[in-house]
C-alpha cells in the first residue's frame, strides 16, 4: 500500500474520487493493522471506517508533515490505542456500578444511565490533547511509571504529573453524578476534590 501525497491534496480539494480511491486502497491492510492491537476485527473495522470519516470531514485541516502512509498508520495505531483505553476504562466504571448495586438486579433504567455514561466517557477521552491521551494511555495501560514517561518523550516528570491530574479531575468532573452515587453516604467525593 502507498499513497502519494498527490491523492490527498486532491481529497483536500474535495475530490471524492480520490477519497475512494484512497479507501479502496488502504482499508484492508489498515484494518488488518488495527486488528494487531484490539484483536477483534469488527472493532478494527469500526476504527479504520472512523478514521477515513474523520479525514473526510476534517480534510482541509489536515496536514501531513511525513509521509501519508505513516500518517494513516500512526492514526490508526492511535485509534487503536484510544479504544483501548476507553475499553479499560469502561471496565472499571462497570465494577464500580456492579459494587455499588452491591449484587442487586440493576433496573432498566440504571442499565439505560450507564450506557449512556459509557458513551460520555469514550468522547471525553477521545477529544483530550494528544499528548494528554498519550501520558495517559502510557500510565494506565502500559503501565509504565512518571520518571519512565517523562524519558520516553523528553518532557520533565512534573508534565507527566500535571497532564494525568488534568485528565483525572477532568473525568471526575464531568462524571461527579455517578461519583456522588458511588459515595452517596460517604465524604469521599470531598475528599478526591480536594486532592
Amino acid at each position: 500500500m502507498f499513497v502519494n501525497l498527490l491523492i490527498f491534496k486532491k481529497i483536500k480539494e474535495g475530490d471524492i474520487k480520490a477519497f475512494e480511491t484512497l479507501f479502496r486502497s488502504c482499508y484492508e491492510p489498515l484494518c488488518r493493522y488495527a486488528f494487531r492491537f484490539v484483536e477483534n476485527m469488527e472493532t478494527a473495522e469500526e476504527i479504520v471506517q472512523d478514521l477515513f470519516y474523520v479525514i473526510w470531514k476534517e480534510r482541509q485541516n489536515l496536514q501531513i508533515l511525513t509521509s501519508v502512509n505513516g500518517y494513516l498508520y500512526r492514526a490508526v495505531k492511535n485509534k487503536s490505542l484510544q479504544y483501548l483505553e476507553q475499553a479499560r476504562v469502561r471496565d472499571d466504571y462497570r465494577k464500580m456500578y456492579v459494587e455499588n448495586a452491591n449484587m442487586e438486579t440493576i433496573t432498566p433504567q440504571e442499565e439505560l444511565e450507564y450506557k449512556e455514561l459509557e458513551q460520555q466517557i469514550q468522547e471525553t477521552l477521545h477529544h483530550l490533547p494528544d499528548r494528554r491521551q498519550r501520558i495517559f494511555h502510557m500510565n494506565r495501560m502500559e503501565g509504565k511509571k512518571y520518571s519512565e514517561i517523562a524519558a520516553e518523550l523528553q518532557i520533565s516528570v512534573k508534565t507527566v504529573e500535571a497532564e494525568i491530574t488534568k485528565t483525572l479531575r477532568e473525568l471526575r468532573n464531568k462524571y461527579h453524578s455517578i461519583y456522588h452515587y458511588k459515595n452517596k453516604n460517604s465524604n469521599i467525593h470531598a475528599h478526591e476534590t480536594a486532592q
